[in-house]
């Protein structure tokens, strides 16, 4: 009797056990959210930066209890591929995070022209695409499964140019961008938005990533002596190259960088030439507007970049958040439920609350509400100069 019941015991004990196994699966179960990114070349820490929020966001959620739908409880796992920020490897990226992995979930994506190429096979594959690129040839009701984690240019330019033009004599501005899909989207809208504040953009030049060589396009933009000079799209680094060329030459006029992302890089390559710099996607920790939360994130960010936090990078944080809102609300993971259920959501993004908007730009709602903050360098440091609303928002 006494053996008959050792022996009941002992398969008490291993049904229990194989419940709490099954259970802890349960909580287990893994949603992959893809990224494509730069994380090589100039855009390189928009790229790393990106990954480490994304994982950081998943942590915290996994820590918080994870994502409920229905019965089950889910966590995020951030799978990163280089698109090197062109074309051609954004295509063979997508193809790695659609065709061979496998995801649904594509929490971020840098640059138009890498993005463009994903997003080719992400609506065909019903596949939910979270994107930083600034193009607005790639929203609206055509692409029902694609949403904007960042301001872009189309809601920056307006507001900042408008701003800046009204606190300096501003006749006059030059434009410079990359030239590829980002740079010539972001050109055209920064053209309109300097002509609106009643500016004459008396040149716009391009540039080819990776160049270094900057001092036959400031030898010309200089000999034009513009009131300001604008470089929209630029990345840190080179925008401080350019500055730097600009200065040697003698010009010293108002200094704007509309999608300009971070202080360090302009620092690193422009010295004290990039003094007074405006920016306008890039998020400074000084002053009364930042908490210990985003302090700590971008004390991670700037250990894996070596660069402050910006805009490009938190759009990933962001977009973690939201899916985890959007399947939540849908009570799905369906990538067709939860783009149902977003517009509908609110949910706390690095900045505060936020949902989304944007139907009176794109057509649809699908641009992520979030404020314009207007940064400048002043004595090496980036200090917040003023809050303004996006224009895409109602």
């Amino acid at each position: 009797m006494i053996q008959r019941n050792k022996h009941y015991l002992l398969a008490l004990s291993i049904l229990a056990a194989c419940s709490l196994v099954s259970t802890s699966a349960m909580a287990q179960e893994k949603i992959k959210l893809g990224l494509s990114l730069p994380l090589s070349g100039a855009g390189a820490p928009w790229g790393i930066g990106a990954d480490w929020l994304c994982k950081k966001a998943a942590a915290e959620i996994a820590e918080a209890g994870g994502v409920k739908v229905k019965d089950k409880t889910y966590n995020f796992e951030c799978v990163s591929y280089d698109n090197k920020y062109n074309a051609a490897d954004g295509a063979k990226v997508a193809q790695a995070l659609v065709s061979k992995d496998g995801i649904k979930f594509i929490a971020g994506s840098i640059g138009t022209a890498p993005v463009r190429a994903l997003q080719s096979l992400t609506e065909r594959r019903g596949v939910l695409l979270f994107t930083s690129a600034w193009g607005a040839s790639i929203k609206g009701p055509k692409f029902p499964l694609t949403f904007t984690q960042m301001s872009t240019t189309n809601e920056i330019s307006g507001p900042m140019t408008k701003y800046v033009a009204g606190k300096y004599p501003i006749k006059t501005v030059a434009l410079l961008n990359p030239n590829d899909a980002t740079g010539q989207e972001a050109e055209k809208i920064a053209r309109q938005a300097w002509e609106d504040a009643g500016v004459k953009v008396v040149s716009s030049d391009w540039y080819e990533r990776g160049n270094s060589e900057f001092q036959p396009v400031a030898a010309k933009v200089s000999a034009l002596k513009p009131d300001a000079v604008d470089l929209c799209s630029t990345p840190p680094a080179d925008s401080g190259l350019v500055f730097k060329e600009l200065a040697g030459m003698g010009w010293d006029g108002v200094k704007v960088v509309e999608v300009g992302t971070g202080a360090d890089g302009l620092l690193a390559t422009g010295g004290k030439s990039v003094e007074g710099v405006y920016l306008g996607a890039a998020i400074s920790m000084e002053g009364p507007n930042s908490n210990d939360h985003q302090r700590a994130l971008d004390a991670g960010v700037r250990k894996a970049t070596g660069d402050s936090i910006n805009a490009v990078q938190i759009g990933t944080y962001d977009a973690v958040y939201a899916l985890k809102a959007g399947m939540e609300k849908a009570q799905s993971i369906d990538p067709k439920d939860v783009a149902k259920a977003l517009p509908t959501v609110r949910f706390q993004s690095f900045y505060g609350e936020s949902g989304f908007g944007g139907e009176k730009v794109y057509g649809s709602p699908q641009q992520m509400l979030l404020p314009v903050i207007v940064t400048q360098l002043r004595d090496g440091k980036l200090i917040e100069i003023t809050r303004l609303s996006a224009e895409s928002q109602p």
